[in-house]
């Protein structure tokens, strides 16, 4: 496609808030969710499922959703403000109180499974509903032809009377902007990168029916990364397989000004970037622990 032309506009996408009447009770059920309430325009889904987690808490169990049109005070990580023109995205935040088939709560260690878990939902959405070929951006972005499609935020919560913390989970993905209305050259679109329109509610539904499925087979095996899996793959392997950065020289920006260059060579069993230097030093680095991450020589992805 020419680096200005447009996408041809087919499809359904008319900028309208979403369409409660297809994201209703059935869905809630059919995805295992406990609850699923959709409003037209938020400050910012994370925070707001934080203050409900927190006030009523019984009201808002595991696997709770909150999801918007639009949200004007969308934050990602470190604070960077998000937001995108109405009707042409997605803000969904799921809630998640995690236990195993005995009820136990997960162990904490786990939690840091949660986003790249989240990143192949939504990939595993991308390719049903639009085609499109998905990558994970370590830690916590999901990427179509090397730009940025979504970003992911996790966010601890209270944990209901005396239980563990629980997990808020936010997701904003780009579906609707045309290349103008993308806030820079490294981002992209549903619209942008398969050259027509999809349906809000059917990306949604497809995300929140592979997020719910997911999240269940992992807590089902006790929140271990490496526990095989329905597909026969642990949740490791399959986000170490998806996830494009592996491989790459990259460039780790870290607080206070370190900066560390090397190779990334694969994750360890919390999720961190393993990292080679070329005087073969050996890292692992948190997601919570790095400012930014990019190839060496250059790029986004």
């Amino acid at each position: 496609m020419d680096d200005h032309a447009q996408p041809e506009a087919t499809g359904g996408d008319t900028r309208a808030p979403l369409d409660r009447t297809l994201l209703g009770p059935e869905l809630a059920r059919e995805a295992g969710l406990s609850r699923l309430e959709v409003i037209d325009d938020i400050g910012s889904t994370n925070a707001e499922l934080l203050r409900l987690a927190e006030a009523d808490a019984d009201s808002w169990g595991d696997l709770s959703v909150l999801a918007t049109s639009h949200q004007s005070a969308g934050r990602g990580r470190l604070h960077r403000h998000w937001e995108s023109p109405f009707g042409t995205s997605i803000a969904v935040s799921f809630l998640l109180r995690p236990r195993n088939r005995d009820g136990r709560p997960l162990p904490t260690q786990s939690y840091s499974w949660f986003s790249p878990l989240a990143a192949l939902a939504l990939r595993e959405a991308l390719a049903v509903c639009a085609g499109l070929e998905a990558s994970v951006k370590w830690p916590n972005d999901v990427v179509v032809d090397g730009k940025k499609i979504s970003g992911i935020l996790a966010q601890l919560a209270p944990g209901a009377h005396g239980a563990p913390p629980a997990v808020v989970l936010g997701t904003g993905i780009n579906v609707g902007q045309t290349e103008d209305e993308l806030p820079v050259t490294t981002a992209t679109s549903v619209l942008v990168a398969a050259g027509r329109r999809v349906r809000r509610e059917d990306l949604l539904a497809a995300y929140l029916a592979a997020f719910g499925r997911r999240y269940r087979e992992f807590c089902a095996a006790d929140g271990d990364p490496d526990a095989p899996l329905a597909g026969g793959r642990g949740l490791w392997g399959e986000v170490e397989d998806a996830t494009i950065t592996l491989g790459k020289r990259v460039r780790v920006e870290l607080p206070g000004g370190q900066t560390l260059v090397g190779r990334a060579t694969g994750l360890d069993a919390h999720g961190a970037l393993r990292v080679v230097e070329e005087d073969g030093s050996r890292h692992s680095v948190a997601a919570g622990d790095v400012v930014h991450l990019r190839p060496a020589d250059g790029g986004y992805a």
